[in-house]
């Protein structure tokens, strides 16, 4: 029997995600949400840990444990080359997009739970795209706390660096995504699914 954790923010689709695994004969499914992720991926130890890199806490990816004792499955939306990148910097082992036929996500996680690698070929382009992501990784976490409404002085105790620093990162940002400012650069990386 395979044991899957399955995280997702939003309630109505992490229950029809679950729903939908729950009719597997040997599949068992546990879900919960971004912000309870890793320690129920400590508790329960899945075989495999199916994401939705979409969600808001999913930057929460970043601290995902590469020691972890699951496979790691990323749920993404073609068109968002930002969520690939974060899953491959996860080490995630499979790929599924998000508008794929639902038997396909059953099939992934067999794949995965196997220790082989799965990757939808609809989110091919995308990973040639994820490769250009212009910022790195403390700008993306300076990004992702500004886009949750952060403050220049909330973001540089967060993250433990000085207020100009934080300006110089938001300047850089700026810069590097062709944003006229913080906002737009947040609408910018957003699209892409950076954040």
């Amino acid at each position: 029997m395979l044991r899957i954790l399955l995280v997702h923010d939003m309630r109505l689709m992490r229950s029809a995600l679950a729903a939908l695994l729950d009719r597997e004969e040997d599949i068992t499914v546990t879900d919960d949400t971004w912000a309870n992720a890793l320690e129920r991926t400590r508790s329960l130890r899945p075989d495999v840990c199916v994401v939705d890199t979409d969600c808001p806490g999913s930057t929460r990816l970043s601290d995902w444990p590469p020691d972890a004792a699951c496979a790691l499955l990323v749920l993404a939306s073609a068109r968002r080359p930002g969520s690939l990148c974060r899953g491959a910097q996860a080490k995630a082992l499979g790929f599924v997009d998000k508008d794929a036929p639902s038997s396909r996500l059953p099939h992934a996680i067999r794949v995965v739970a196997a220790g082989e690698r799965y990757v939808d070929a609809s989110l091919a382009v995308d990973f040639l795209r994820a490769a250009d992501m212009p910022l790195t990784p403390r700008e993306l976490g300076v990004l992702s706390l500004a886009a949750e409404g952060a403050s220049i002085p909330e973001i540089a105790l967060n993250l433990r660096l000085s207020r100009g620093t934080v300006r110089n990162y938001i300047s850089a940002i700026t810069r590097k995504t062709g944003a006229r400012n913080r906002i737009d650069a947040i609408r910018i990386s957003q699209g892409a699914g950076w954040v």
